[in-house]
């Protein structure tokens, strides 16, 4: 690709930006304040490293990915925005709702290439259930729903919804192609008194599509699966299981005013699961370093946030 990136955070995380960026030839540089992580990045990536953001920003990389730690995510960002740099941040793209909105304004206002990483928006399977939805595999679209569950690992200082909905809200909204306009939370807290371990959230699309999303880190075995009903179908994948898109004619016809449920047989939709949702991810970023992306914006990641915010305010 020829591109120069630049990764900031070289925590566990930000080693795979790292690792991927080098075997695709795009990695220039990383910044970390810890100076022994980076001497240790350099011997390994063999690659120039600064412990200051000033030398980093000064250099001017084609872009930037910043994967530290979520409280330094404001300040990076807007200081690459204000430089004109693109850049890829690291979900949560800020700790409070309103710096994330301005930084979407900054980014419009200085025309700059801004993306929230939503890994799972580039995972092959759930770009398959949005090429099958979108061809009408399945009709008009009734309801949706997404569980993150699993037993630990318990967090001390993020709830179970902010810790695992991030993934399930992008992916909802990618799946219906717009935000949900109404969203309701119910939560419990068992272990800690300002922590939920259970989320279940509602959330209403426009042209009355439903979805809901189960997290909890309280449950005996693990499951991460997507469900999509419509009027002609139905599609799942299971991302904790077997890992397959599954599409059926399963719907309901109206014969002399009574309902007749049709059965299907599930069908196995291949995909191509021959790169890994990073290196997509990665592509599609440094192939829009020159525009503005479409896809995992700024402002996706802002309505992500969004719903996320609400598990602090349960109804």
């Amino acid at each position: 690709m020829g591109k120069k990136i630049c990764v900031i955070g070289g925590g566990a995380w930000g080693e795979n930006h790292i690792r991927t960026l080098k075997e695709m030839g795009c990695l220039a540089a990383v910044m970390d304040k810890n100076e022994s992580r980076l001497r240790e990045l350099a011997e390994k990536y063999e690659t120039q490293v600064f412990s200051s953001l000033d030398e980093a920003i000064d250099c001017r990389f084609d872009g930037y990915v910043v994967s530290s730690s979520a409280e330094t995510h404001y300040d990076i960002g807007r200081r690459l925005l204000s430089a004109g740099l693109p850049c890829l941040i690291e979900k949560p793209m800020t700790i409070e709702l309103e710096q994330s909105r301005q930084l979407v304004e900054l980014a419009k206002e200085k025309n700059v290439p801004f993306m929230v990483a939503h890994i799972l928006l580039f995972h092959p399977a759930i770009n398959k259930i949005k090429e099958l939805i979108d061809s009408d595999a399945v009709g008009e679209l009734y309801y949706l729903y997404s569980t993150r569950i699993k037993f630990g690992v318990v967090r001390t200082e993020e709830n179970v919804f902010e810790s695992f909905a991030p993934h399930d809200i992008a992916v909802l909204d990618y799946l219906v192609g717009s935000p949900a306009e109404n969203i309701s939370i119910h939560t419990a807290n068992f272990l800690q008194e300002d922590i939920c371990d259970y989320a279940l959230a509602y959330l209403e699309y426009p042209n009355s599509i439903k979805a809901h999303i189960q997290t909890s880190w309280l449950h005996p075995f693990k499951e991460q699966r997507v469900v999509v009903v419509g009027s002609k179908g139905m599609i799942w994948f299971d991302d904790a299981g077997d890992k397959q898109v599954r599409l059926c004619r399963k719907h309901v016809e109206w014969e002399n005013g009574l309902p007749q449920c049709r059965d299907s047989e599930a069908q196995v939709i291949p995909y191509d699961s021959s790169r890994l949702p990073l290196t997509r991810e990665l592509e599609y970023f440094i192939g829009h370093l020159a525009e503005m992306p479409e896809f995992s914006t700024g402002e996706a990641g802002y309505n992500v946030l969004k719903v996320l915010k609400m598990a602090r305010k349960p109804k």
